[in-house]
């Protein structure tokens, strides 16, 4: 017997096999010859976001969780983001401008079940409203709301990306804003004594990535982590930037 995909105590959620065959029947978001075929396609998402994401596309990547999300707060969107885990299709809505999640499991139950593994199915307009709008029917119950900062938190560490996102890429040096508070953030020792580092002074990807502890892929995951937090400041003329650049070019 299978292992289940869904903790115990969890509501059901629809199956993979189920969600592909709702994608693509008549009148589905991708059926034939009525939308691209594209996990992005969404019928009401605002041509800014679709453009964004279309990135991925025309780069041949499959979309990562982390880059749709960090496109969703960018542009302040309300989006239900299907996430296949395992064998199930879990809806997250994001609420952008809220700085709120709505997920019908436990966070604990989506981010502990290997998180590089989740892969994004489908994006599209949220259907759900954020506590307190005045569509009540359309507000689901309050224990399914959670705050977006540890979810973007624990998906910039733990997730598939070991990369920079390409917002905050390039010859530049990063340092913590002041003011930062980690919060109900999720650290080790190591990453609070980074943070605490890098509120001291700037520091480029390549000299975090030789700090004790780090490597390249987790210097990268904590500056994505910080930038979502709204508490990252990028510099693109510090002395640690313009070093980088230099030697990129060497490279070439």
């Amino acid at each position: 017997m299978f292992e289940p995909t869904i903790p115990f105590g969890e509501p059901e959620l629809m199956r993979v096999s189920a969600f592909e065959r709702y994608l693509h029947e008549p009148g589905g978001p991708r059926a034939l010859g009525e939308v691209a075929d594209s996990s992005l396609r969404g019928a009401t998402l605002s041509p800014s976001l679709l453009a964004d994401l279309s990135r991925f596309e025309r780069a041949g990547q499959a979309s990562e969780v982390l880059d749709v999300l960090a496109a969703c707060v960018r542009h302040s969107q309300q989006v239900v983001i299907h996430l296949q885990m395992g064998e199930a299709v879990v809806p997250l809505t994001v609420f952008a401008r809220e700085r709120l999640v709505h997920c019908p499991i436990s966070l604990d139950a989506l981010l502990r079940e290997r998180p590089t593994e989740l892969r994004v199915m489908h994006v599209e307009p949220a259907v759900l409203r954020p506590p307190g709008d005045e569509e009540l029917s359309l507000v689901a119950d309050e224990q399914h709301y959670h705050s977006l900062g540890p979810v973007l938190w624990e998906l910039a560490l733990r997730g598939s990306r070991g990369t920079l996102l390409p917002e905050i890429a390039g010859p530049v040096a990063y340092r913590v804003a002041p003011g930062f508070a980690m919060g109900g953030l999720r650290a080790g020792g190591l990453l609070r004594a980074a943070v605490q580092r890098l509120q001291g002074d700037r520091s480029s990807l390549r000299e975090m990535a030789d700090w004790p502890g780090f490597d390249s892929s987790r210097a990268a995951r904590l500056l994505n982590a910080l930038y979502l937090q709204s508490g990252l400041i990028i510099s693109r003329s510090h002395r640690n930037a313009i070093g980088e650049s230099w030697f990129g070019a060497l490279g070439r």
